[in-house]
């Protein structure tokens, strides 16, 4: 396939590429650490040799990716599962935009459970800001990641999403791939997932005709992922607390490498994922002619409803609404061993946090608001529904 050359710079390596990136990859040392930490059992030269024979990118997921993102569901997951009966059509390629709870897994468990369900995996919009080693920018665009670049001009803000525009829009009209985006840039590190408008901006900024044509080119599939435990929460809380007490506290990229070894590594629980409503079918009855201001904020609504009302709870959920509310108003719904339960592991989180003047009462607030605001959206959203 002949991919204009402006997107070379950001998208996923083409197969022809692939022999040369896999040599420069076998070739690195930091690579090599890596592969050797999470194939204590294997001789390096046995992987350098099955990276060779993978022809195409989703030969190399199937090779590696698959098995290690499947390991990782059986090992930190008590399940992992998806429903995509609401899919009108599965031959079609879809953007899936998201809730974002993991750095690394949401994409690659949806790619893992696409597989399953006999469909292609995702192309992943990731941000530059995690791409701290040249071998983790390489090996992400082997495995079909496009790159979302931060840290720019205002000017160079605005060509770069256009061009990204241009590029998701070319992955599925033109190369038939599904695309994974989250619905905000970075995780809602309070769970209150809301749609930013300058995402809906960039995704219509390609294709052809107006806003809501822009938009239906994309078959956008709102997709809502509900994990029972986030290995992350007590990182969240940390980074509330340290952005309180510095408003000028910035992440490290080895607070980010932190931040996807625990997340990969950690307890999840239960892990499900919920196709929600095809957007076009929303769209359909949109006015395109109506000021495009209105228009996002209409579309922007309608997919953080489809998330809000497609959650899956669990005990610790309703535990954390009625903990944090003060109120029994879900006693109903866990039994006195879960809220016991629940109430152990929020404990063991908060004694692995380790900040200058710890705030116990902040850090716990924080905790809670993650567990329970899921919840407090689906009220809302079904509220409103009626």
């Amino acid at each position: 396939m002949n991919i204009p050359a402006e997107f070379d710079e950001i998208r996923p390596y083409a197969p022809e590429e692939l022999p040369q990136v896999f040599e420069e990859l076998i070739a690195d040392p930091a690579f090599q650490m890596v592969v050797n930490y999470l194939y204590p059992d294997t001789p390096f030269e046995l992987i350098a040799a099955k990276m060779r024979q993978c022809k195409t990118n989703l030969d190399f997921q199937m090779a590696f990716g698959y098995d290690f993102v499947s390991g990782i569901a059986q090992k930190y997951c008590q399940s992992l599962t998806m429903d995509c009966s609401s899919l009108p059509d599965k031959s079609l390629a879809y953007t899936y935009i998201s809730n974002h709870r993991d750095i690394v897994l949401d994409a690659a468990f949806l790619s893992v459970l696409l597989i399953d369900n006999g469909m292609n995996t995702v192309e992943i919009a990731i941000g530059d800001n995690l791409l701290v080693y040249p071998w983790i920018k390489k090996l992400v665009r082997v495995n079909k990641s496009f790159i979302v670049q931060r840290a720019l001009t205002m000017r160079q803000m605005l060509e770069s999403s256009q061009r990204m525009s241009r590029y998701i829009h070319y992955a599925i009209n033109e190369k038939h791939e599904n695309v994974w985006i989250s619905q905000r840039e970075g995780r809602a590190k309070d769970s209150n997932d809301r749609t930013q408008d300058s995402v809906l901006k960039m995704l219509s900024m390609g294709g052809q005709g107006g806003f809501v044509e822009r938009l239906k080119e994309l078959h956008i599939m709102p997709l809502s992922i509900s994990y029972e435990y986030d290995p992350c929460d007590y990182l969240k809380a940390q980074e509330f607390q340290l952005k309180r007490d510095n408003p000028d506290y910035k992440k490290t990229p080895q607070d980010d490498l932190l931040s996807m070894q625990t997340g990969l590594f950690g307890r999840k629980g239960r892990v499900h994922f919920q196709m929600t409503t095809y957007l076009n079918d929303f769209l359909d009855t949109l006015d395109a002619g109506r000021p495009k201001g209105e228009l996002f904020t209409l579309v922007s609504d309608q997919i953080d409803r489809s998330i809000h009302m497609n959650y899956h709870f669990y005990p610790g959920n309703y535990v954390a609404y009625d903990w944090w509310k003060k109120e029994q108003r879900f006693a109903d719904r866990y039994t006195p061993e879960q809220k016991q339960e629940f109430e152990a592991y929020i404990a063991g989180q908060l004694a692995k946090i380790e900040v200058p003047g710890k705030d116990e009462a902040f850090l716990l607030d924080r905790m809670l608001v993650m567990y329970a605001n899921p919840l407090i959206n689906y009220l809302e959203a079904r509220n409103e529904a009626r």
